[in-house]
């Protein structure tokens, strides 16, 4: 990876700040390509002078995903949305990074998805990453395909989400309780890119589902939040019908598409290649999560069962 130039789209994100942080330990000279670049002004201290470069560009406009791959040794496509635009972004706007590459002459592509990814699928984003996917395979056939699941982090939106709710709620409602999901670490899924990017001719033309080592139910995942905070908890289950009424109420934190979503599993399918073929240990929650959900314990980093290393 040193001194090669590798563009990152959508790389001041959750997962891209890791993958960008990860290329700079390496060396690498790393272009930041997002609509807004000053908002991903924070990576700059970083690297080294000159090792960051910022340019803005929307996968939504080919013109100028094609100026951020002027000179690239290789590209990583984070761009996702859960909401609005998700066929413009991640199913259009992955093809167009994709054609873009290949015909900047890149020597690898790694493009982010997600499990569940289906050109078939029941809900709009599953649908948009399917085709997604496809549209990466017609214009670059050997990109790495990355799919995790939920993935979980110090600026994540997910264990903050249900720590929060731990913290402020009396009783914490519960939708889709028996829903599985295989969290996976920011840090697991940013080294499998940099994987994919140092070894293109082993890794691509690949697909790789990324979980991490555990498999929990939402009520689960809710309760380890909870035992990690020290905190008891009271939960209601919310029923298909009452989470489906929240759902259809405006400024809700949930979508009706994304209430469909929780109705299948998120896992690692059992034929899959993941983290150990790309040589990944996974990484558990319960041994990195507390270093942030401190924060949101009764007496902070003074309460006597607090881990901050």
């Amino acid at each position: 990876m040193k001194n090669k130039v590798i563009t990152l789209v959508g790389g001041g994100g959750f997962v891209g700040r890791y993958v960008a942080q990860a290329l700079l330990r390496q060396g690498a000279r790393v272009r930041i390509a997002q609509r807004d670049p000053r908002q991903a002004y924070f990576l700059r201290p970083q690297g080294g002078l000159g090792q960051t470069q910022f340019i803005a560009a929307d996968v939504r406009r080919p013109d100028t995903i094609a100026r951020a791959m002027m000179g690239a040794d290789a590209v990583v496509n984070l761009a996702g949305v859960l909401t609005g635009d998700v066929e413009g972004v991640q199913a259009k706007g992955a093809g167009a990074v994709a054609e873009a590459a290949a015909a900047a002459g890149v020597e690898a592509l790694v493009h982010v998805s997600a499990i569940g990814a289906d050109a078939n699928g029941e809900t709009a984003y599953a649908r948009a990453k399917g085709e997604g996917e496809a549209a990466v395979r017609r214009h670059f056939p050997q990109a790495t395909i990355l799919r995790p699941s939920l993935i979980f982090g110090r600026e994540d939106q997910f264990a903050n989400r249900f720590a929060r709710m731990v913290e402020k709620l009396p009783v914490v409602p519960v939708i889709a309780p028996k829903t599985r999901f295989q969290p996976v670490y920011v840090g697991d899924v940013a080294a499998a890119a940099v994987a994919a990017l140092d070894d293109p001719e082993r890794f691509g033309g690949r697909t790789f589902e990324l979980g991490g080592p555990d498999v929990l139910s939402m009520a689960e995942l809710i309760q380890q939040v909870a035992t990690l905070l020290d905190r008891k908890i009271r939960t209601v289950e919310l029923g298909a019908g009452t989470a489906g009424l929240l759902a259809a109420l405006p400024g809700t934190p949930i979508t009706r598409d994304q209430l469909r979503m929780l109705g299948r599993d998120n896992v690692v399918s059992s034929d899959a290649e993941g983290l150990a073929a790309l040589g990944i240990a996974p990484t558990p929650f319960e041994s990195v999560a507390p270093r942030w959900l401190v924060q949101y314990r009764r007496n902070g980093r003074f309460s006597r069962h607090a881990h901050t290393a």
